[in-house]
């Protein structure tokens, strides 16, 4: 007994010796950075994480509770952080499971990983050495692993990092909510810009529509029948024979003329660029790369060639700036061609036939501006990063007066100041689709807020019920995407019967209903960070029934959705009423939607793309609380350019008061210099699962009949839930 007590106080001991052999600081309020004493410098900054270094501005306060122990296990560096038993760990960046990520371990190196096979969805597509924790309390607290370096994450009563690399810095956030953690983090790593409208709409993808002729057919079906879409997507399949930056002569031969007739139909495209460079002397981009010596090479010195989609291949040295530099100047003449978006796959990078599916470990990149040369081994998990960021700085010198947006299968954590995401090659499975709820909670929990799966299910076929079922779930996703592979069966919403074409539509048409209230939320998000879509704890974070529930999630603060196939969620309490929509057949597929008790949420009038939306006419969905108020907020600019930053944008509160028998609900301008007019406006009571209206009126305030309705929460015994088909 004596032994094992002395051996407790020498373990201890030990502790507090690594803790003080740390140098620790703190960088903005509740940040503490702990700098382990063997760190090298050179070997991690500049940290592609945050957007500027973390400089000193004073101590950690002695009452700091947690404290990283840095030490070394079998050439392994490792970062451990105790932080109890009594802690629900969320975040943790992109990976198949569960939303709370309590007693996992996932692994962070960047791969190609089809239907999420290998590892079991533990290692994906992109790396976000992040980890946010909730207390029973609510206070909540958040841990940056700040190292790009091949490595793992263990997620339990102690928070355990362990990298390939040199010892690393880690960087602990201590908040009083959650929210205040997300809002830290990203003062600390950047938020995303904010995106063109256009890319809030519904999209519809294939590997591969082909040729230009099946592209224009796709975009005639859909406004022939009357289903919204924003973006038709052009796979490697325009490429001549997949070279990146040109198109096939053959099926794409004009592709100005395609995608001026796409937006003559009110449509937007966007084109895969890929980083292998198909290894071709006569090749304009394999030359000028070649000529430049701007490709990665191997141990050896040799430039590295791998096989991807084009067959040999050469890969940019992203790490270089003047090879960023060089890559963005590829997308002027590309851009030129009508292009509006751009999508960077293949991007972890993948090599078909090479270690683990990707380049060997000990390949060299060159590095600069600030970068020391390096292996692969530290570079690999920021290869997408920096393309991504070359990217976009490319289609911004292209189109300098529009918003550029770029989707990227790879990533690291900071990677949403340059690009979107999806969560790669998912398949066509009842088990993904109800998994990609919790995978796009936590990206968005990561701060990667503008991602979402390929609705559908990319790989093998998807069915009717399906379809669906995904699409009715998937439109109030932040990215909005039905994608699917090339040898599965079609899976346009009218691809799969009139049923599901139906259900699809009715979907769709409730998100462009809603773009007022979704664009809103990303521009707030493009400020503070915070999720479009969030996890129903937040709807209180002290009430821990709600920190399992991944079925059901939250649109904004105001918004409730829950699955028609949910299976006893989780619900917050008070007076969330289910919204009817008007105007839409009734069908079993249609998530319920429910609006938060206080809340005021302004839907726009149905139309066919975000080029006709139009916000002057509103109808306001008001919920109000027990006091008989509400409030809202409505953010409006032209959808694209650059003028939101200099004042040309409205913001506007709605306020809701009831007197007597009467509620009156006031709109008026708080922010910006956009010019404002009287809207066309009507309230919408939403009341015990009905909305009572008012006649539109062209005024600044509306007044109607009160509706009374309390009760102290929805009552899902009486919602009826479908069983998915098997």
């Amino acid at each position: 007994m004596k032994t094992l007590k002395t051996l407790s106080i020498i373990v201890l001991l030990f502790a507090c010796l690594m803790v003080k052999a740390q140098h620790a600081y703190t960088t903005d309020s509740g940040v503490a950075v702990f700098v382990p004493a063997q760190f090298d410098a050179a070997q991690h900054l500049p940290s592609p994480i945050f957007v500027r270094e973390l400089a000193p501005q004073g101590s950690v306060p002695s009452d700091w509770t947690l404290h990283p122990q840095s030490t070394t296990e079998n050439g392994k560096s490792i970062a451990s952080i105790y932080v109890g038993e009594d802690v629900d760990l969320y975040g943790t960046g992109e990976v198949y499971g569960d939303l709370r990520r309590n007693g996992e371990t996932e692994s962070f190196w960047n791969k190609d990983n089809g239907a999420y096979a290998a590892e079991d969805g533990k290692r994906l597509y992109q790396t976000h050495p992040w980890v946010l924790g909730v207390r029973k309390d609510g206070t909540a607290f958040g841990i940056i692993g700040d190292n790009t370096w091949k490595s793992r994450l263990t997620t339990d009563t102690t928070v355990r990092f362990e990298s390939d690399g040199p010892a690393f810095r880690v960087v602990i956030i201590e908040k009083q909510s959650p929210q205040e953690v997300l809002k830290t983090l990203a003062r600390l790593s950047g938020t995303m810009q904010l995106p063109p409208l256009w890319s809030l709409g519904y999209q519809q993808c294939r590997f591969s529509y082909h040729p230009d002729t099946r592209v224009k057919e796709i975009a005639d079906t859909m406004r022939l029948k009357k289903i919204p879409c924003d973006v038709i997507w052009m796979d490697i399949h325009y490429m001549d024979d997949y070279r990146i930056f040109t198109f096939n002569k053959n099926e794409f031969s004009n592709p100005r003329q395609l995608n001026d007739y796409l937006h003559s139909k009110n449509f937007k495209s966007v084109y895969m660029i890929d980083p292998g460079v198909k290894a071709d002397g006569q090749y304009f981009v394999d030359k000028a790369g070649t000529d430049r010596d701007y490709w990665v090479r191997d141990k050896d010195g040799q430039v590295y060639e791998g096989n991807v989609w084009p067959g040999k291949s050469h890969f940019p040295d992203f790490t270089r700036p003047e090879v960023r530099q060089w890559w963005g100047t590829l997308y002027k003449d590309f851009m030129s061609q009508g292009v509006d978006g751009v999508w960077n796959d293949m991007n972890e990078p993948s090599v078909f036939g090479g270690p683990d599916g990707s380049m060997p470990e000990d390949n060299v990149h060159l590095g600069g501006d600030g970068l020391a040369p390096g292996p692969h081994l530290r570079y690999h998990n920021q290869y997408g990063f920096n393309m991504v960021r070359a990217s976009r700085d490319g289609i911004l010198q292209a189109n300098p007066d529009k918003r550029p947006f770029v989707l990227s299968r790879s990533n690291f954590l900071g990677g949403q100041r340059y690009a979107a995401t999806w969560t790669g090659d998912n398949s066509s499975w009842y088990s993904h689709m109800r998994m990609s709820i919790p995978m796009t909670l936590n990206m968005g929990l990561t701060g990667q807020c503008f991602n979402g799966p390929d609705i559908g299910g990319f790989l093998n076929d998807c069915t009717p019920d399906l379809l669906a079922h995904w699409t009715a779930t998937g439109v109030y996703f932040p990215f909005v995407r039905n994608h699917s592979c090339d040898g599965t069966v079609n899976q346009e919403p009218w691809a799969m019967g009139a049923t599901t074409e139906q259900a699809c539509r009715t979907a769709i048409n409730r998100r462009y209903r809603l773009l007022p209230y979704i664009y809103t939320l990303f521009r707030e998000s493009s400020v503070d960070g915070m999720p479009i879509m969030r996890p129903v704890f937040f709807a209180d974070t002290r009430d821990t029934r709600l920190r399992g529930e991944q079925q059901a999630y939250l649109l904004g603060n105001d918004l409730l959705i829950i699955p028609r196939w949910a299976r006893q969620p989780q619900l917050p309490t008070g007076d969330w009423d289910i919204i009817a929509f008007d105007d839409e057949p009734a069908d079993n597929y249609q998530a319920y939607v429910a609006l938060r008790p206080g809340a005021i949420v302004p839907m726009a009038n149905l139309c066919q793309s975000t080029v006709d939306l139009n916000t002057d006419s509103l109808t306001l969905l008001v919920n109000p609380a027990a006091d008989g108020t509400a409030l809202g907020t409505l953010y409006e600019d032209s959808g694209n350019g650059f003028g939101y930053r200099s004042g040309d944008y409205a913001l506007y509160k709605f306020e809701a008061q009831t007197i007597g028998k009467k509620i009156t609900v006031s709109i008026s301008q708080t922010d910006g210099h956009r010019q404002s007019t009287p809207k066309n406006l009507r309230i919408g009571i939403v009341s015990d699962g009905r909305v009572v209206y008012s006649p539109w009126t062209r005024s600044n305030s509306v007044t109607m009949k009160a509706v009374a309705d309390r009760k102290p929460t929805i009552d899902t015994d009486k919602l009826q839930f479908v069983e998915l088909k098997k």
